[in-house]
């Protein structure tokens, strides 16, 4: 399942925990567990504390499944 989120999150765009939890199958609980398993393994990379202060310059907010106070995950680059 963790390989299915990745998939999900590589699709781009931004993704509430519900909306992937349904894809999934399971609950938002255990997609945040996910995330942050992820975010272990050095698949994805949490930014900051979330966007709230920055969302009034971002040119996606009003598409932002975050909506200003979520906790964003992003990629992680590849190390070389």
């Amino acid at each position: 399942m963790l390989e299915q989120l990745l998939d999900l999150v590589r699709t781009g765009g931004s993704h509430r925990i519900p909306d992937l939890a349904e894809a999934l199958g399971t609950t938002p609980e255990m997609v945040e567990s996910m995330l942050e398993g992820l975010e272990r393994m050095g698949y994805l990379k949490r930014l900051g504390k979330g966007c709230a202060d920055r969302c009034a310059a971002c040119p996606l907010a009003r598409a932002c499944a975050a909506g200003g106070g979520g906790r964003v995950w992003a990629l992680a680059e590849p190390e070389t």
